[in-house]
């Protein structure tokens, strides 16, 4: 493995055939637009005593990012639905964001068809499709979002949107400023981990390659529990390796234990810590402990320190970050970060079951009433 291939343009290119990384350098320019769309965008639903964003795969992760941005500043519970069926207690008091980037995913098709039944106030967003289609025959907002990209790459446009919607109804105010901070931090993060930015003085780029060889293990806590899903799916997805996260302080009561014996495993694991200059001195403590542990038995560790003041633009700094690394890891290992052949294959395998077809002949009945 030679690190100069991520200092050669022509070499990056070769390999990132559909230009994955233009999606990381131009991350503040996506959640800028997406963000005008959502303002723009009409909804006119009373405060919900619940809500619930469904969705799979990238389609989800914007719910986990809400969650956690919203969590002690939202007196509404919010869930993430990744799933064919809706909670029990769902009901007409319940909003529902319906995600599905492709407007096809069975799961959330199955979801949109029950949040009808049950008389829930739905918003849906997808860049078209069949969930676009029965939106606008039952005159359900629908916010439509660009097309033509890789689901993952679209989290600006499936996670920016729903703390401004949420803004809409009464929920929560200033979102504003969040989100026009945000975009300034993604520009700063952006430019210094450019592919133009030579590995040394390019921290994603090094990340990648200190763990290239390994199965990354990330950590994260508070609001940046989803931060470090959506880090660990990255690396399946644009590096095609394996990968998986957990969150302080639940891992100091299960997961630590794992590395107590961990011996030759040491040498195939690293492990990355996310950090807040802001972290109260019991979770400093904790994550400080925790990495002398897991460094005591030769595993490598790294950091990421989030950027910026409001709870939005840390979270999407580190997930910028994160972004980077996950390509610059996929090209040192000479794979084209975009083509996930293997969702592909097991997507056709399952559509033979014609779950997704029921569901649609049900829309279809529901549509003609």
């Amino acid at each position: 493995m030679s690190a100069t291939i991520l200092d050669n343009m022509s070499a990056i290119k070769e390999i990132d055939k559909s230009d994955m990384l233009s999606f990381c350098v131009d991350a503040s320019r996506h959640h800028e637009k997406a963000a005008k769309q959502a303002r723009a965008f009409s909804i006119d639903y009373p405060k919900p005593d619940s809500i619930i964003v469904a969705g799979m795969g990238g389609s989800a992760i914007g719910g986990e990012l809400l969650k956690d941005w919203a969590t002690d500043r939202i007196a509404v519970p919010i869930e993430v639905c990744r799933d064919y069926t809706l909670p029990a207690y769902v009901n007409k008091n319940t909003l529902v964001f319906v995600v599905s980037y492709s407007g096809e995913t069975e799961e959330s098709l199955s979801v949109f068809l029950e949040a009808i039944k049950r008389k829930c106030m739905i918003v849906c967003i997808s860049s078209g499709g069949t969930l676009h289609e029965f939106a606008e025959k039952l005159a359900i907002p629908h916010l439509r979002v660009p097309s033509g990209m890789a689901p993952r790459a679209t989290l600006p446009y499936l996670f920016a949107p729903l703390p401004i919607l949420l803004e809409k109804i009464g929920l929560i105010a200033d979102v504003a400023s969040e989100v026009s901070e945000t975009v300034n931090v993604l520009k700063q993060i952006s430019a210094a981990n450019a592919p133009s930015k030579v590995l040394r003085n390019n921290f994603s780029k090094k990340l990648a390659f200190d763990i290239c060889g390994t199965i990354p293990v990330v950590y994260g806590f508070g609001f940046y529990r989803s931060v470090a899903h959506r880090f660990k799916t990255q690396f399946n997805e644009n590096s095609k390796v394996p990968a998986k996260w957990e969150f302080f302080p639940e891992l100091d009561h299960n997961e630590i234990v794992g590395w107590e014996d961990v011996q030759k495993l040491a040498k195939s694991f690293s492990v990355i810590f996310i950090r807040d200059n802001e972290e109260s001195p019991m979770m400093r403590q904790r994550i400080e402990v925790t990495k002398e542990l897991i460094r005591k038995k030769s595993v490598k560790t790294f950091e990421i320190h989030s950027v910026g003041k409001s709870r939005l633009a840390k979270m999407t700094s580190v997930i910028c970050v994160g972004d980077f690394t996950s390509v610059y890891l996929a090209i040192l290992r000479r794979i084209d970060p975009t083509p996930v052949i293997t969702i592909s294959l097991l997507k056709k395998k399952i559509e033979q079951s014609g779950m997704k077809e029921k569901v649609i002949r049900e829309l279809q009945k529901i549509a003609k009433k």
